[in-house]
């Protein structure tokens, strides 16, 4: 039987590298010998090593500021198109500040349309459908995603019709015109009053403008700076019992997820 003490016993190969490894793994705690030099050796080389060079491939450098939750998941570009420019009409750039464009609405309608509420997920959907009084609020067979798309659809559709141009390629005066068509119920949609679309859209459109960016919308929060709304602070104990206005600099979810 072997000695495990006896200094001429070839060393235990297994062992000298479970002892190795497992030095490592646990930070080097185990330290000195061979074990110590390996993890030393090891922490030098690797501070000394240069990041690669990346690759010029000619294409600019990608902003740092660059917001990727400005993304289409649900509309076609023609639907995000139209989308976007019946909410400016709707919700338009002026002295006060900026419209619905630029706070970036239609990215908000888009990602509402892709989750579980454009998808009426939580809500009974099957027939029979009856028509409903005006106070039982939405009862249709579409789902809210199918009843925009549909809108949209149609408001290009008239448009060409009409102008023979698309929606976004109207003046704003024809695109107020053919919006107006669609509050009043002159247009004609398959299946849904084309006054029930305008409806729908006009308040997902104010949604947008003043929602968390969290979700799409109210970009910068300037949706709320118009309002001088504070967004989602975390508490007013410092300023609940002045007496004067408290003009805030206002917070967004995102800001609350970074700060923890």
């Amino acid at each position: 039987m072997a000695n495990p003490k006896d200094p001429q016993q070839p060393r235990d190969e297994s062992r000298r590298q479970f002892l190795k490894y497992s030095g490592t793994a646990i930070g080097g705690v185990v330290v000195g010998g061979v074990i110590g030099g390996l993890i030393g050796a090891n922490a030098k080389s690797t501070k000394k090593e240069e990041a690669p060079a990346q690759p010029d491939t000619g294409k600019p450098a990608q902003s740092a500021n660059r917001d990727y939750n400005q993304a289409l998941m649900f509309f076609n570009q023609d639907q995000f198109l139209t989308a976007e420019a019946a909410a400016e009409r709707i919700y338009p750039k002026d002295d006060s500040g900026p419209g619905a464009k630029e706070l970036g609405v239609a990215f908000f309608i888009d990602h509402q349309m892709a989750s579980a509420y454009g998808m009426n997920a939580r809500e009974y959907m099957s027939p029979p459908f009856y028509k409903s009084e005006t106070t039982q609020g939405y009862q249709l067979s579409f789902k809210r995603r199918e009843l925009i798309a549909l809108g949209l659809d149609a408001v290009n559709q008239y448009s060409t019709e009409k102008h023979q141009k698309a929606f976004p390629d109207l003046t704003p005066e024809e695109q107020d015109q053919v919006l107006g068509d669609f509050e009043k119920d002159v247009v004609q949609i398959k299946g849904v009053p084309a006054s029930t679309f305008f409806s729908f859209f006009l308040n997902l459109t104010i949604e947008g403008v003043y929602a968390d960016p969290l979700y799409g919308g109210n970009k910068n929060m300037d949706g709320w700076r118009m309002r001088n709304y504070p967004g989602n602070q975390m508490s007013y104990t410092d300023n609940i019992e002045k007496e004067d206005f408290v003009k805030m600099e206002p917070l967004s979810l995102s800001d609350h997820l970074e700060i923890g």
